[in-house]
């Protein structure tokens, strides 16, 4: 029996994460919960799963969770609360979104903690760092992305030393649904609307991550991810849209061999196997019907269209804060998007321009990280009003 930490709970992936563990009671205990400012949900699974901590981000409104809390347990707010929860656990499930989940990452490998990651931003933000706490802290970290998760499986296929350090692989193949506006010129997105964006056709996500993947920077952001976790330069690392969801990645190996993971689309497979490893859980989350699946297509994307995805190689290929920049605007710009201040098709401009401005910082401590987030949201914010949804 293995006891997890849920941070971000009430949030897609914690949902979804608290569905494998109750469908694994032999398997998984719930420790702990998280989340940011969610109070009747976080209630609601608090009197399901029982854990000992609970942790409300906001602070402001801890008060009103006491009250619905079983007696005993223990509540903890703010940052402080999340670091706790992620040293509190076997495993560590980081649902978290954005550069707030950076702190539970790293107290997690350096508790030396199985983190099941999928707040993505904290490898993106502060790679060098995660790489560190994991070498020293004696953790084990695995990706909660399907495509990263896929990756993982199919270099796991590999048991020669040359799949370790990547001597035996070719190249990486992250595949893209293409999100709602694959096929649309440039002309058909300038007024597309929050709700368009929104429609995802395959996956059901958050709100964040799906107008993200409507841009392609999601996939951008998992470039970065993919040469952080596997350490393979960006040159064997491309993307192909696959609209059916079907292969969600695939790994070829220099004698021409190509190793591909499929499944529908179901988020709880690369949860559970996250949380499993090494193992695998007994239920068949994505199981697919050969007889009726259909063609499976294949296509490059389009990069003039979707400049998301060319900014954020570009961004890891610079190195430094440079994706931390990167993430830091996109977060600005889609905030933008949703209040109505920038047009859907302003989101690459606000990225690029505040790329421009990147000041060479490395990644060298959490304060320069933080530091450059802030800096790269300062100028964000700037393009933001300046350029209007005009």
């Amino acid at each position: 029996m293995q006891s997890v930490s849920i941070l971000g709970s009430t949030g897609s992936i914690g949902v979804q994460a608290l569905g494998v563990a109750a469908a694994n009671p032999d398997r998984f205990v719930v420790r702990a919960l998280a989340a940011h400012s969610s109070v009747e949900r976080l209630a609601e699974q608090a009197a399901t799963f029982r854990p000992e901590l609970v942790v409300l981000v906001d602070a402001a409104r801890a008060s009103e969770l006491a009250q619905l809390l079983v007696p005993g347990t223990e509540l903890l707010t703010g940052v402080d609360g999340l670091v706790a929860a992620a040293e509190a656990s076997d495993v560590v499930v980081n649902g978290v979104m954005g550069f707030a989940g950076l702190p539970a990452t790293l107290a997690a490998l350096d508790a030396g903690k199985r983190l099941a990651l999928a707040n993505k931003e904290s490898l993106i933000t502060a790679g060098p760092l995660v790489r560190a706490a994991l070498a020293t802290g004696g953790g084990e970290m695995l990706p909660v992305d399907s495509e990263h998760g896929a990756l993982h499986q199919c270099l796991r296929a590999e048991t020669h030393s040359g799949a370790g350090d990547g001597r035996a692989v070719a190249r990486l193949v992250v595949t893209a649904s293409g999100g709602p506006f694959r096929g649309r010129t440039p002309a058909e997105l300038q007024d597309v609307t929050v709700e368009q964006a929104l429609a995802h056709p395959t996956w059901q996500m958050g709100p964040k991550i799906t107008i993200d993947s409507s841009t392609l920077f999601n996939k951008g952001l998992e470039v970065i991810e993919a040469h952080e976790l596997f350490g393979i330069d960006y040159d064997r690392i491309e993307v192909v849209v696959h609209p059916q969801s079907i292969i969600h990645s695939a790994v070829e190996f220099i004698d021409g061999s190509t190793v591909a993971q499929l499944s529908r689309p179901d988020m709880r497979l690369p949860i559970g196997y996250a949380m499993g490893y090494p193992d695998r859980l007994p239920t068949p989350y994505g199981r697919i019907d050969w007889a009726t699946l259909g063609s499976l297509d294949f296509e490059a994307p389009d990069l003039e269209t979707f400049r998301c995805l060319a900014l954020a190689y570009q961004a890891g290929r610079m190195g430094g804060t440079a994706p931390a920049w990167l993430n830091a605007a996109n977060e600005v710009a889609v905030d933008a998007f949703f209040s109505g201040k920038v047009t859907w098709a302003r989101i690459s401009a606000i990225i690029e321009g505040t790329l421009e401005d990147y000041d060479g910082a490395g990644p060298g401590s959490v304060e320069a990280v933080m530091a450059a987030d802030a800096e790269a949201r300062r100028r964000a914010v700037q393009l933001v009003e300046h350029e209007g949804v005009a």
